[in-house]
């Protein structure tokens, strides 16, 4: 197997870091709506501080877990076909690089298969992505 080009990497972990930026936010979203009840006093301190920790147990390491991978293909594909990344800003090096992975969600997307945080899990022993 030959070695992925420095520049390619280096895209890959930009798009990754969008990704998971953009992912992070819409998963804050509820947690900042929850902040303006509290502040309208519709939520008690108690039940804010319960939904903060709730957060911080779920979505921050999920995210953690899915982008923190030297194998970002995988993660980057599932954002262009979810929509967390706009696939026309996408550089077609990049989108040739990830064409099976984005044929893979796809058709898991089409069958009805596709959870949003339906990601293969990492082995470790072929550096390959696995369900």
């Amino acid at each position: 197997m030959t070695e992925m080009p420095k520049r390619l990497k280096r895209l890959l972990r930009t798009w990754a870091g969008e990704a998971h930026e953009e992912e992070l936010r819409r998963a804050l979203v509820p947690l900042a709506e929850a902040f303006d009840r509290w502040k309208r006093g519709d939520i008690a301190s108690s039940e804010l501080s319960d939904l903060i920790h709730k957060f911080h147990q779920g979505p921050p390491r999920e995210l953690f877990v899915k982008y923190n991978t030297n194998h970002l293909e995988a993660p980057v594909a599932h954002a262009i076909v979810t929509g967390v990344l706009d696939k026309d800003k996408i550089s077609p090096e990049s989108l040739e690089h990830l064409a099976a992975w984005i044929r893979f969600y796809e058709d898991r997307e089409a069958a009805g298969d596709m959870q949003e945080d339906d990601m293969p899990e990492d082995d470790e022993d072929s550096g390959s992505r696995r369900k």
